[in-house]
């Protein structure tokens, strides 16, 4: 029988993969390392994410924020940026290109799917 695990959002993130079964990773950079299934975490952020812009053509992300305030740029699409404050979410759809800019210092947490994320570099 599993017992109930205990984790650090601030330097874990968990692993949910097919048929949800869950196990705690630790935290790390972006791009992450991919996963069969979905990344859930928590993300502290004061700058950019150090790519160009991302997409995940295994399924929609979803993001919500607890706190600060984030712009969602949504690349090559006909569809406005996306403002996010302190309650917001957002639906990332599948394969979309997208960038979350940062307006000021922010908690987001996300369910990433993958494990077949794209980033773009940075110019």
């Amino acid at each position: 029988m599993k017992r109930p695990i205990r984790f650090d959002a601030g330097s874990q993130s968990i692993a949910v993969e097919h048929g949800f079964s869950v196990r705690p990773i630790p935290l790390q950079n972006d791009p992450p390392e991919p996963i069969e299934g979905a990344i859930f975490g928590v993300a502290d952020m004061s700058e950019n994410s150090p790519h160009a812009g991302e997409r995940h053509p295994d399924g929609d992300e979803i993001l919500y924020l607890v706190s600060g305030r984030v712009r969602v740029v949504l690349l090559e699409s006909d569809d406005d940026d996306i403002d996010l404050g302190p309650g917001d979410g957002l639906l990332v759809p599948k394969g979309i290109w997208h960038r979350v800019d940062i307006l000021e210092p922010s908690r987001i947490v996300y369910l990433t799917p993958g494990p077949n994320g794209e980033h773009r570099p940075l110019p």
